[in-house]
């Protein structure tokens, strides 16, 4: 898009060309625009400064224009020719889904990259290694339950969920990616019920899945790349696919950390990406995350040293995101020579 085009738009965001145009006067604005933007997304502050040190270095990359809305903070500008807006939704569940859902209110994306930092759940990875995995679980959504003091080691759960275990049961036949549900303790994993524009009724979903489109540019930008190392020299491990998992909880304990493994087969473990994944999904956005290992997850011995690598790890995540975003320039200029 050419510049002064987009600085033009910009400077009209409150007036006809951001006007509603759904039926009613309720809801969010429909942006009619050809050329929507992408959403550079953290969590908090030490991603969230990797990622504008990063921008500051790259002369196609500005910020035209800062607002603050209900408090965020979103940079408006362009990379390399193509619209962004760069924000950080908070950290926690509860935060990224409101924050993510009111910037797809607020702003006319279609694309949403989010880049932090994870514990590692994959005892291969060290600080500094990235996952970029392709499906998103939520970890916490459970049933907390009396043991059966007439049966060893047994515990006393709710006729809905003694059924709902039936339903997980039988997923697990056809869904290679099904989580292998087992209780921790007194825990026992259950799914958060989702609805969407076209669904009759709330379903169940055990994980949300990636862009394939931005997975597929995920791999281009690692193979594209200088090879990233961390400050000591040392290179790092890439993993892109596989699984992640969200949850409310700073994830600290080496036994839920093997439950972690066991159950969703997680690569990686963090508190915003599958509340990022559902609002993209219920809002047909394509979306993926980039995660960088800060901590162990657990996995440590002693205490865990996530504040020593959280500034590094985003700085790791953020070299493989802006090969990512150089990738949907060069996609999205293509579909537009296509077009054309």
């Amino acid at each position: 898009m050419n510049k002064l085009i987009f600085a033009l738009l910009i400077t009209l965001s409150h007036s006809n060309a951001f006007s509603q145009t759904n039926d009613t006067e309720y809801g969010p604005r429909k942006f009619d625009l050809v050329d929507k933007w992408t959403a550079v997304v953290s969590a908090y502050t030490p991603e969230i400064e990797a990622i504008d040190r990063a921008f500051a270095q790259i002369d196609d990359a500005q910020i035209n224009k800062v607002m603050t809305i209900k408090g965020v903070k979103y940079q408006i500008g362009i990379y390399k020719g193509e619209p962004i807006v760069v924000f950080t939704t908070g950290i926690s569940v509860p935060n990224a889904a409101m924050t993510m859902q009111m910037a797809l209110d607020y702003f006319p994306i279609d694309k949403v990259v989010m880049m932090g930092i994870a514990g590692a759940v994959n005892p291969s990875f060290a600080p500094g290694d990235i996952a970029i995995p392709e499906r998103w679980y939520f970890h916490d959504e459970s049933v907390y339950v009396n043991p059966d003091t007439n049966k060893q080691g047994a515990y006393l759960l709710p006729d809905y969920y003694e059924n709902a275990l039936k339903v997980y049961k039988e997923r697990e036949k056809t869904d290679p990616n099904a989580p292998k549900y087992k209780n921790f303790g007194f825990i026992h994993p259950e799914e958060m019920s989702v609805i969407k524009d076209g669904w009759d009724a709330p379903k169940q979903m055990p994980y949300f899945s990636v862009s394939p489109l931005l997975l597929d540019l995920a791999k281009k930008a690692l193979a594209s790349i200088e090879a990233i190392k961390m400050p000591s020299g040392k290179p790092i491990t890439v993993s892109i696919g596989g699984n992640g998992v969200t949850g409310s909880v700073f994830t600290d304990n080496g036994e839920y950390r093997k439950w972690l493994r066991d159950v969703y087969s997680a690569q990686v473990t963090e508190m915003e990406s599958a509340a990022v994944g559902q609002v993209c999904f219920v809002n047909d956005i394509e979306w993926i995350i980039i995660r960088s290992v800060s901590d162990l997850a657990g996995g440590q011995h002693g205490k865990n040293e996530e504040n020593v690598f959280d500034a590094i790890a985003s700085g790791t995540g953020t070299k493989l995101m802006i090969g990512l975003l150089d990738q949907i320039v060069i996609s999205d200029s293509a579909s537009k020579t296509n077009t054309d």
